[in-house]
This record gives C-alpha cells, sequence and structure tokens, in this order.
C-alpha cells in the first residue's frame, strides 16, 4: 500500500486557467499610473484580478507561527457547531495573509523567472485561491451554510496546489541560466517551509468538518461518540514512530529487492512502544526518505547483511517548556477550547528523537557540505528533466502527498525532509564517518502531556 494516499480530496478537482489576453500598446500619456508596490513587481500573465494594494496590505501582516496547539485547541472531534465555527474562523484568519506572502514573493523574482510556464502556473495558482477567499475575509463564519461553502473552497484549494514542489522544481531547472542558485535555495527554503503550513491549516479543518458534520446529526456534542479514534484532523494523538518506520521499512525494501535484488533489513531498538501527537504524513515522509538513503548505501556498499539498527528514545516530560493552548484540569484530563477532552496526551512523549544507522561507508567529504542544499544546479544542459522516466525506482518513491515521483533525483528528499522536521520544532543532523557508515538523528516535538 502506498503510505503516501491521502484521504482528502477536493470535489470540484483542479481548477482550470484561463489565458489572459495580450496587452497592446498604449501611449504613456493614457497608460494607467502603476502603483508604489507594483513598480517593484513581477507580474506574469493572469486571468485572476486582485489588487495590488490588497496584497501588499495582507502581505504587510506578520505570519503567525503555527504549533500542534492551534491545530487541535478547538477540541477532540466530533466538535460542536460553535467549535467548528471557531475552525473555520481561525482558518480564515490565516490563509489569507500566507497566500499573500508567496504572491509576493513570487512577484519579487526576477520578471524572466517568474514568467517561465511552470512558475507563473503556481503565481496564478497562489493568486486564484486568495481572490476565492476574499470574500470569506470581511466576514465571520457564523452558519452551516457558510462554513460548508468555505470548507469545499478548502478542498479545492489542496487540490489546485497539490503539485506545487514538483511544479516549482521543473520551473527554476528550466530558469537555471538567468537567476543564481544562492537566490534559488533561499526562495525555495522559505516557500516550501510556508506551503506546509499554508496545507496543513487548510487540511486540518476539512479533516474536522469531516469528522463532525454537525449539519447531519442533530445529537448535542456532549453525546456523540468519538468512536476510540486517536485524531484530531490531521494529527494523529498516539501516532507511534516504530509503526511508521516498519510501515516505510517494508515499502522501501521491497523496491530495493526489486531494483537491487537484495532485501535489507533493520532492528528497532530503544523504546519502540513510544507515542506522541504528530502528523503521520509528515513522519511518513521523512522515515522513507531516511530509510531510502540508508537501504541503498547498505546494498551498494556491498554491506546488504548488514541491518540497519534503529533507536528510538522517548523525552522526558520534564522536558517541555511552555504552555499549551490546550488544559488539563485537576484529575489530569486535558481539555480543548470546547470543553471536550483530548485524553490520548496522557500517553504521549513531548518529543522523541530517532537515530538511524547504517554501515553504508558514509558519506565523502566532498558530498557532504552539499547534501542540505536543493541540487538543482547539478543538472546539465544534457540531462533529462524530471519526469522524462530516466530514473530508477528507489529515487521514484521519495515523496510526499503523490509529489514524489516528480521531484526525484533533484536532491529534494533531504532538505525537505528537515523542513517537516523543523517547522514543529524538531530537526535532523547527520553524522558521516567515511569509510565506515551514517548516524542519522531525526528529533520530532510533539505536545506531550500539557503542562
Amino acid at each position: 500500500m502506498n503510505v503516501f494516499s491521502r484521504p482528502l480530496r477536493s470535489s470540484n478537482g483542479i481548477l482550470k486557467h484561463c489565458a489572459q489576453s495580450r496587452s497592446f500598446y498604449w501611449p504613456s500619456r493614457f497608460a494607467r499610473q502603476p502603483s508604489s508596490s507594483s513598480q517593484k513587481w513581477s507580474h506574469p500573465p493572469s486571468s485572476t484580478t486582485v489588487a495590488d494594494d490588497e496584497v501588499s496590505t495582507l502581505a504587510s501582516q506578520p505570519l503567525h507561527t503555527l504549533s500542534l496547539e492551534d491545530l487541535v485547541k478547538h477540541g477532540r472531534p466530533p466538535l460542536s457547531t460553535e467549535a467548528l465555527y471557531a475552525s473555520a474562523n481561525f482558518t480564515l484568519s490565516l490563509l489569507p495573509i500566507r497566500l499573500a506572502h508567496r504572491v509576493e514573493s513570487l512577484r519579487n523574482l526576477p520578471f524572466i523567472v517568474v514568467s517561465n510556464p511552470n512558475i507563473s502556473k503556481i503565481y496564478n495558482n497562489y493568486l486564484h485561491s486568495l481572490s476565492t477567499l476574499l470574500p470569506y475575509k470581511s466576514k465571520s463564519i457564523s452558519n452551516l451554510e457558510d462554513e460548508i461553502r468555505f470548507t469545499s473552497v478548502l478542498a479545492d484549494l489542496v487540490e489546485t496546489h497539490s503539485q506545487t514542489i514538483p511544479t516549482l522544481a521543473r520551473g527554476f531547472l528550466e530558469c537555471r541560466k538567468y537567476i543564481n542558485s544562492t537566490e534559488v535555495t533561499r526562495f525555495l527554503d522559505e516557500h516550501l517551509r510556508a506551503r506546509i503550513g499554508t496545507r496543513l491549516i487548510a487540511e486540518q479543518h476539512i479533516a474536522l468538518h469531516v469528522s463532525s458534520q454537525p449539519h447531519q446529526d442533530t445529537k448535542p456534542a456532549s453525546k456523540r461518540s468519538n468512536n476510540g479514534t486517536s485524531y484530531i484532523g490531521v494529527i494523529d494523538t498516539a501516532l507511534q514512530p516504530a509503526s511508521v518506520i516498519n510501515s516505510c521499512g517494508n515499502f522501501v525494501s521491497e523496491i530495493c529487492e526489486l531494483n537491487y535484488g537484495v532485501r535489507p533489513t533493520w532492528i528497532i531498538d530503544g523504546e519502540p512502544d513510544t507515542t506522541l501527537a504528530y502528523v503521520p504524513v509528515h513522519l511518513e515522509y521523512i522515515i522513507t526518505e531516511l530509510l531510502k538513503n540508508a537501504f541503498r548505501a547498505t546494498v551498494e556498499s556491498g554491506r546488504s547483511h548488514e541491518p540497519i539498527v534503529i533507536t528510538i528514545a522517548a523525552e522526558p516530560e520534564n522536558s517541555r517548556r511552555g504552555s499549551s493552548a490546550a488544559h488539563p484540569d485537576g484529575l489530569g484530563r486535558t481539555f480543548g477550547t470546547n470543553g471536550n477532552p483530548i485524553e490520548p496526551f496522557e500517553d504521549s512523549a513531548p518529543g522523541v528523537t530517532i537515530r538511524i544507522r547504517d554501515r553504508g561507508g558514509g558519506i565523502s567529504p566532498e558530498v557532504l557540505p552539499n547534501i542540505w542544499s536543493y541540487s538543482f544546479t547539478t543538472f546539465s544542459e544534457e540531462d533529462e528533466l524530471p519526469g522524462s522516466g530516466n530514473m530508477d525506482a528507489l529515487n521514484a518513491i521519495s515523496g510526499a502527498g503523490g509529489e514524489g515521483s516528480s521531484i526525484a533525483g533533484l536532491g529534494y528528499g533531504l532538505p525537505l525532509s528537515r523542513a517537516y522536521a523543523e517547522y514543529f520544532g524538531g530537526g535532523i543532523a547527520v553524522q558521516s564517518l567515511y569509510g565506515w557508515g551514517c548516524d542519522v538523528y531525526l528529533r520530532l516535538k510533539g505536545l506531550g502531556r500539557p503542562r
């Protein structure tokens, strides 16, 4: 089974954009005077009209730093109608600002770059999504009809942006003559990290809507059963990393056996029963990428008989700092803002460190400084672009949400994995013993028991 399959799909499908008609030359005395903001911005052709001043105003507002606490603060599904409205309005308060920041960052690229068909497509997607949310920005969602319609808009937004990463990758590959690698790395790092939060915010409300559906259930929220699920939206409050490791390990080893004829093995030690509150699809992407690297190095070094050793260590509860949006009562139970108990947090660790140790020979000193770079510049003029079919099976499995096969071979795996890990305060570190093997340390920050 593909561990990256997503349950959320848009009911409207991918939006189709019309090409803007060619503009005509006007004498300067008849030309519209550009606003101060438009003078410094690139404006690729677009069929969607959003005023520059509106984009500028939204983009001038600071981005809210998203936390796991933000995503669970409305309580455990099924939510009450009021809690569902609160979730919708919280989502609405964040997304237009985030989309405006992305539009502005794309406009600030050189015009020849943002005019590339692939990058221009991403620009138009963001601009269109912003235009679909703006009608809701001036009002509060306070009835079921608006909430249902708003959730449908979010589903369409998620589907529209499902191929952002591979599309940007192709665009920057095609534009590598016109923009230096440092600027592209900076842009991609910022853009892809921002995309993680934007998608997560939208998917969280969609999942809460689907699991609550108060418009289809007239029973009070206190009488509804949550069917024993440990999920709050897209977050599993009792996620077991060992289970994810085994699932991804089976998947990667099957592809490895198909490609090399051997099937590496792995051992999980430490504290395999550890659980934490985290986003499963993020962990699946990271673990798959790290195991792919470890398995490949192990096989290609001729040490396929050596198992990969994976150690799981839970952080102690007293390592947790700060407060949570959720709060405990005197009996040790945890409650969200809607008063519903969030009990699975009682057994979850505040954080987990996972060490993946292989005997694959390590990373050469020449390659080691570049492992966190988006390696689009390693392609020569003769190289085939992603999607051309000239890729091996192991490269083709690196992806999240179906994007992996489209970015395979670009070197996006490790930097994107680090972006996922760092988003909620974790990280990835690599310790290479050249000629021996690698230790990769993945640190995840969860919610744990709120204090």
